[in-house]
């Protein structure tokens, strides 16, 4: 007896265990073999052989070494509301899949009750008692054919999408504090240039007014140099302006106040430290980007939901069991012959739904086609952002050299230009058209660095960031 009811609870076990959802497979990248390289050239699938993959475990402090930007960095990543409200939405997750998952366990309670009623009989009042004290579970379903499971298994993949988008979050919040960080460094740099473009400009507007008075130079120049020397002052005002806002962005995205000694003095240089990416690179590196993950998790959740809609169309069974005690006193309560128990096993079976349970297989079939679509379209947008950021950063390396060039040019061509109109060789105008050159060159190669710097944060963020950090 006792080997039949342990190979009945086999049995039980073992269907319990089964489901009915489709085997999951991951589809074909619908990309190409391996991304451009640095050149927007694409290589063929001989070429890809030679893969090589990005390290996905790359920390955020190996990759932004300057030390101030480490810092507000950590301290937006400990402060930031949009961050923690991420973690929070994550542990709700977290929490809906924990009570899922109960559902696959019987849930045992505990009943104690008691009663004392008088009431009148044949002209007499007559007092009864009851006492009761019961175990029981009720209404657990055998899953006998994974539905339980399979709601299961749905709920796991959406918390486990979630994390991946609470870590998505993550690295977007590390890019868009460099990003600010950058862009204040870039203001205040122009900022500077402002200031020695105003002082070279007042400097000129003097010179040109002392001209004016001796004779040397006309009203037209006079009106000129006051043009200019406006100009760098509505600039300037400006400048000024904008790093103060980057700073109060700055403030938003750390969800606290600047570290103390935060402005000390910086340039516009190496924030980070980005190692040469191969010229070969896989599409398989873009597998281990964040969203792509959380894409996948979807699918994998769309295919258990198809497996709790087919095990619809079967029978379920419900359990319902308790066993107790029970007595008219209560200090025979626990007495050996005042045993009762209860056993009550029900099954439901589907007849006629009007279609309602093909509907529901066909909208979760519809669902899980539609998370291919998304999964496919996540792989094709991040190949475009990854192919776009190494294309860029070669031809920023490119420009930029360019750029240095021009404004080396440009500061030859303003010192001889002042030296010429100083010894009266040439006009105004050609000094001012200097002037206005040089500025304009420092301009374009201070924000031509600022974009490059930007797409280094944007190869980073694109090839999925970092999640385990390496003290």
């Amino acid at each position: 007896m006792a080997r039949k009811h342990l190979a009945a609870g086999a049995l039980l076990f073992m269907l319990g265990g089964c489901t009915l959802a489709p085997h999951y497979h991951r589809p074909d990248l619908p990309v190409a073999e391996t991304l451009p390289d640095t050149q927007g050239k694409q290589h063929n699938g001989a070429a890809a052989t030679k893969e090589t993959v990005i390290d996905a475990e790359l920390g955020w402090r190996e990759f932004f070494v300057d030390s101030q930007l480490q810092r507000l960095i950590e301290t937006a990543l400990n402060n930031n509301r949009d961050l923690r409200a991420s973690a929070l939405t994550l542990e709700s997750y977290q929490a809906q899949y924990r009570i899922q998952r109960s559902a696959l366990f019987p849930s045992v309670n505990g009943d104690g009750s008691g009663s004392k009623q008088r009431t009148l009989s044949g002209g007499n009042y007559v007092t009864a008692e009851t006492y009761s004290a019961s175990v029981g579970v009720t209404a657990y379903e055998l899953d006998l054919y994974g539905r339980v499971r399979s709601l299961k298994d749905k709920a796991l993949e959406e918390y486990l999408a979630m994390e991946e988008t609470y870590r998505s979050n993550r690295i977007s919040l590390v890019a868009e504090v460099t990003t600010a960080y950058l862009s204040w460094l870039a203001d205040r740099e122009l900022l500077i240039v402002t200031e020695d473009t105003k002082t070279i400009e007042e400097e000129s507007f003097h010179l040109i007014e002392q001209r004016t008075q001796q004779g040397l130079a006309t009203q037209l120049d006079l009106a000129q140099a006051r043009t200019s020397l406006e100009t760098a002052k509505a600039n300037l005002a400006k400048y000024n302006r904008q790093v103060a806002q980057d700073l109060n962005n700055l403030t938003l995205l750390l969800g606290a106040p600047l570290p103390a000694g935060f402005a000390e003095k910086k340039s516009l240089g190496e924030q980070m430290a980005l190692s040469a990416v191969p010229s070969q690179l896989s599409s398989l590196v873009l597998l281990q980007r964040p969203d792509i993950i959380a894409a996948e998790h979807q699918l994998k959740g769309a295919h258990a939901q198809i497996g709790a809609a087919r095990a619809a169309f079967f029978p379920s069974i419900s359990l319902t069991a308790n066993a107790g005690k029970i007595s008219g006193e209560l200090s025979d309560l626990f007495d050996s012959n005042s045993g009762t128990w209860l056993f009550s096993p029900s099954v439901n079976l589907p007849i006629f739904t009007a279609g309602k349970l093909e509907a529901e297989l066909d909208v979760a079939k519809i669902s899980k086609d539609l998370s291919v679509a998304q999964y496919e379209k996540a792989i094709q947008t991040a190949f475009r952002e990854v192919a776009d950021a190494l294309v860029a950063s070669e031809t920023y390396r490119e420009q930029l050299k360019a750029q240095k060039a021009n404004l080396e040019a440009n500061q030859e061509y303003y010192a001889l230009a002042r030296s010429r109109y100083e010894q009266g060789v040439d006009s105004f105008l050609t000094l001012l058209d200097a002037q206005r050159s040089l500025y304009s060159s420092r301009q374009l190669y201070l924000n031509l660095k600022l974009l490059q710097q930007v797409n280094q944060v944007t190869v980073y963020k694109t090839l999925g960031g970092g999640w385990k950090e390496r003290r």
